[in-house]
């Protein structure tokens, strides 16, 4: 008797309110670990943990769902382990939703040496061979995959389609992505149109190897794979990108379940880009926001069509003392805290502004002590979080207008 391929929860996502004379709206994504209410932002958990806090602390916060790195996974523990415990979830002890990314962005990362950062600027001048100053590249490309050296012991790795493909779902995420190649601003067009050509060939495959492990790893639960948008800055490669997404089916006839607006984005451009994209990509499908965190940057992208989101930034800032606050973005360990007794934010509501002072948290940076990287970042992503949330809110209740410019405009005064 033939075991019963999984199917996605029919429906995967509905619309909820629509924000008036824009793309922006309310919704739903309905996982077997639970529901998605979006917009949502999605913390970041890279290792299989937000760094510094205990998953229940993200529960308590009012995270919705979790994002996992598939590369740092697949170097460490291995993603035969995590398969072996149940999965992501079961394995951290988190059983909400969860993300995983297909490994695309460190690819870039350690091929260019810029790390984890990304500048949101096209100041500069263009080139194929970007590197940073100083830094060995630790990946190339080629239109089969990526071959890299590990960072952490030289050891060196293959990544293709069908590879990441294999390790996300042995690493059991609700919401997976499809390899892609990021590039930076500083790419010439030329190699930008090769990119967006290349993505659409790797999509095609990661597709054909979903469907196919799908159908072998009947005793789980489906996972949904979204498609990956490049095309950088430029307006008819990102619309080239979208459509030439959508039109990958498989033989399923499904299609991706979603899709993620990647690559480097120009900040003083992120609306506009991500509405390029949003103009093409198919309503009833929900869209992901990769690596965008800072107030400014969630409301042009929410009015702009995009759903979800995810960025370290919030836990990143947070262990090296920067806190989120209505006013503004401070460095709890100057000296204007050392005898502030009271909380971080008095109308935070989260554990560490229910329980501790500014005076004290400074207290612990100075002294180096761990414990103040765990509540700064209970309270950065609780802003992080809840922020989100209150622009869902003011959408549905039909003041979304009203709240960005009081928000922003408080938020950036200084």
């Amino acid at each position: 008797m033939n075991a019963v391929v999984p199917t996605p929860p029919d429906p995967f996502f509905t619309v909820g309110t629509r924000l008036d004379g824009q793309l922006g709206r309310t919704g739903t994504i309905h996982t077997p670990h639970g529901d998605i209410a979006t917009p949502s932002f999605v913390a970041v958990g890279t290792k299989a943990t937000v760094k510094a806090v205990l998953p229940e602390s993200m529960k308590e916060l009012g995270a919705q769902s979790l994002l996992a790195n598939a590369y740092h996974l697949y170097l460490q523990p291995g993603p035969d382990i995590v398969d072996e415990a149940g999965g992501l979830g079961k394995f951290m002890n988190w059983d909400g939703p969860t993300f995983t990314d297909s490994g695309g962005f460190q690819v870039m990362s350690l091929g260019v040496g810029f790390k984890k950062v990304l500048a949101m600027e096209a100041v500069g001048v263009r080139s194929d061979d970007v590197i940073a100053k100083g830094k060995e590249r630790l990946a190339t490309v080629d239109d089969d995959g990526v071959t890299f050296k590990s960072h952490l012991d030289g050891s060196r790795h293959r990544f293709t389609p069908e590879v990441s493909m294999q390790i996300q779902h042995q690493l059991g995420a609700d919401i997976m992505f499809a390899f892609d190649e990021l590039t930076t601003l500083l790419n010439t067009r030329g190699y930008q149109e090769q990119s967006v050509e290349r993505t659409q060939a790797w999509a095609v495959r990661c597709i054909a190897e979903h469907e196919k492990l799908t159908a072998e790893r009947s005793h789980r639960p489906y996972q949904a794979l979204f498609g990956v948008v490049q095309g950088a800055q430029y307006e008819d490669l990102r619309r080239q990108a979208c459509r030439g997404l959508e039109s990958i089916t498989g033989e399923s006839g499904r299609g991706f379940d979603g899709y993620g607006i990647g690559g480097a984005l120009e900040k003083q451009n992120l609306g506009t880009i991500v509405r390029w994209c949003n103009e093409e990509l198919p309503e009833h499908k929900p869209r992901h926001m990769l690596g965008i965190s800072e107030p400014d940057d969630f409301f042009v992208a929410i009015e702009n069509g995009a759903d979800t989101f995810d960025c370290v930034n919030p836990s990143r800032v947070a262990r090296n003392a920067a806190i989120y606050h209505p006013d503004g973005r401070f460095n709890i360990n100057t000296s204007r805290f050392r005898r502030d007794f009271t909380p971080i934010d008095e109308n935070c509501d989260c554990y560490t502004c229910a329980n501790y002072t500014s005076a004290y948290i400074h207290h612990l940076f100075k002294a180096k002590e761990m414990l103040a990287s765990t509540l700064c970042t209970i309270h950065n992503e609780r802003f992080t979080v809840r922020l989100v949330d209150q622009i869902r809110a003011s959408i549905e209740g039909g003041y979304f207008g009203e709240f960005k410019a009081d928000t922003l405009g408080r938020f950036y005064r200084t």
